[in-house]
């Protein structure tokens, strides 16, 4: 298996670039070939694909960049270029985020990912990309500190909607709310804070 090939950039097109590694050429599909420039010295991190009639090198910035590549390959329905296509349209880290998130409205905007591919993503890779690529996700994208700030969204999102009942104006709630916006509090903790801010 070859890890990585360094060399110059010989030739770019839109699918795949060459560098020339002593002399020899290697054809490496990447997701953009285009960040890359004629003639600079680069590290291209590789992934071998070999299938009977396929033998492929695919090529990334990063170490990162190709361990998502190679999760995602592993996903029922996504192919290698269905992989790159997914790299080349997003941020890695925007990615990642969005498979944590169960965000399916961005992974379908993604060429080849309908709303079946893109729950089986969710489905194969949630929850286990922190040991794959752990600087793509930062630690406020953790599952649990994912779930902690959906229920307080939720939350202060329903301690509003109490307060208008109460009688309170959009434009006063509005003046207590940047001092709410960053707690973690429940829906009742949410409404008493506020009450407290309003009441003074």
């Amino acid at each position: 298996m070859i890890e990585f090939v360094k060399g110059k950039v010989d030739y770019i097109s839109p699918e795949y670039l060459v560098i020339d590694h002593g002399g020899i050429g290697y054809k490496i599909f990447t997701p953009n070939p285009y960040v890359f420039q004629i003639q600079s010295e680069e590290t291209i991190y590789t992934y071998q694909h070999v299938r009977e009639d396929i033998l492929a090198l695919y090529g990334f910035k990063s170490r990162e960049e190709k361990s998502l590549f190679t999760k995602l390959l592993n996903v029922t329905g996504i192919g290698p270029k269905g992989a790159l296509a997914i790299l080349a349209s997003g941020d890695p880290s925007q990615v990642v985020e969005a498979i944590e998130r169960e965000d399916e409205v961005f992974l379908v905007k993604f060429p080849g990912v309908g709303k079946k591919t893109a729950r089986q993503i969710i489905l194969d890779l949630k929850g286990k990309l922190a040991d794959v690529a752990p600087e793509l996700i930062p630690d406020l994208f953790t599952h649990k500190e994912l779930e902690r700030r959906d229920a307080s969204a939720r939350a202060l999102n329903e301690a509003i909607e109490a307060l208008k009942v109460l009688g309170y104006a959009e434009r006063e709630i509005n003046k207590v709310l940047p001092s709410l916006k960053d707690e973690k509090l429940t829906t009742d903790q949410y409404v008493k804070k506020a009450l407290q801010k309003l009441l003074k």
